[in-house]
């Protein structure tokens, strides 16, 4: 990077962590002639001249102190490897372009031209997932990873959904991005470190409008899920309670113009009435695999290049016995498990748990394990 591209960038880094300016009003700025560069050349009084605003927007000291912090994070772009993405590069997210509300500079780690392929999917819902939803989760993301080409998945690298919908795109081998709600100096929740690296390496991305310098705050997290909904072409809540991150990202999406679904559940059931609750209101559509999804939005599926014939592979006699046991019994826990089954239980956990990496039952809350929503 030469002196000019450096100084550029550091007017850009400056100008858009000034009172947190967003596209709109980088917009504003430049159709008035002034570049990031000249709001900080030039004197309070010709800015505000040219720009109708009053001069206290450009208090000397505020900019000075934007470009100390500035310089601070370029030596931390540098040094780490982030890319930065001004919203006038080619490279910056179309979609989030579209949103007047975006931010002017967005920072990434790895794959940034994920953010524009040609179908993304933000996938959201409640920290407190169940088996429901996050076997929901993993089988939309494997059946659009069947049928799509160009995918990527977007979420938030959160407990519960989240993290379940980063893996599955992980496993399924497509691309997934993570919109954080802090800068890239660090990674929360600290537990999903790995999968952060992960999915950087698997051709993904980390992405944020935050600066390392910036401190997170429980705002941060709410404005973050403005650009998860902006990033995708369509946003599904999975599980959610009435009120939540992912009910406020499925309204920002909605206020975007873009699609919103949503997966039913029980009226009883504590993560299923927000999405109840969207549905209601005609605010989502429903859900229930990826032909859904597919329909709603017109994509094109892969073509499919002749059939092949289905390997269908024999269920290990010794699981049988658990899985039409919990078929009668969807509410048997473990002790249960033994006594019908009539097997020790050090014997029974080491099965439940082959029978769990093998995708034939799912653990649930309190000791218990269901069989996924395929098998039942």
């Amino acid at each position: 990077m030469n002196i000019e591209d450096t100084d550029t960038l550091l007017y850009r880094i400056a100008f858009a962590g000034y009172r947190n300016i967003c596209i709109e009003t980088a917009s504003r700025f430049e159709s008035a002639g002034v570049s990031p560069s000249d709001f900080f050349g030039k004197t309070a009084q010709t800015l505000a001249s040219s720009t109708k605003i009053k001069s206290d927007f450009f208090d000397d000291i505020r900019r000075k102190d934007a470009i100390t912090r500035a310089r601070e994070e370029l030596s931390f772009i540098t040094s780490s490897g982030v890319t930065p993405l001004y919203h006038t590069d080619a490279g910056f997210p179309q979609r989030l372009r579209e949103c007047s509300d975006g931010p002017a500079m967005l920072y990434a780690l790895g794959d940034t031209s994920a953010m524009n392929r040609r179908h993304s999917v933000a996938i959201v819902g409640t920290r407190h997932a169940t088996a429901y939803g996050a076997d929901f989760t993993r089988r939309l993301v494997a059946e659009l990873a069947e049928a799509i080409d160009d995918l990527t998945i977007i979420s938030g690298l959160a407990y519960g959904i989240d993290i379940c919908a980063h893996r599955a795109a992980l496993d399924a081998g497509v691309p997934t991005g993570a919109i954080l709600a802090h800068g890239l100096n660090t990674i929360y929740p600290a537990e999903h470190r790995n999968d952060a690296r992960q999915l950087v390496r698997d051709g993904g991305f980390l992405a944020t409008e935050y600066t390392s310098r910036d401190a997170i705050h429980r705002g941060n997290f709410l404005a973050r899920n403005r650009l998860i909904a902006a990033l995708a072409d369509v946003t599904v809540v999975v599980e959610s309670d009435i009120k939540g991150g992912a009910m406020a990202t499925a309204r920002m999406a909605s206020a975007y113009n873009r699609e919103v679904m949503a997966l039913p559940g029980r009226v009883n059931d504590t993560y299923s009435r927000g999405c109840n609750e969207l549905l209601a209101n005609n605010t989502a559509s429903v859900i229930r695999d990826a032909d859904d999804l597919i329909g709603l939005l017109g994509w094109e599926r892969r073509p499919v290049q002749g059939e092949q014939q289905t390997l269908c592979l024999e269920t290990p006699p010794e699981y049988i016995p658990v899985i039409d046991m919990l078929r009668q019994r969807p509410d048997a826990t473990v002790n249960d498990l033994c006594v019908a089954l009539a097997m020790p239980y050090s014997r029974l956990s080491a099965l439940l748990f082959r029978m769990e990496i093998d995708d034939y039952i799912v653990s649930v809350p309190g000791g218990r394990y269901a069989l996924p929503a395929k098998s039942r």
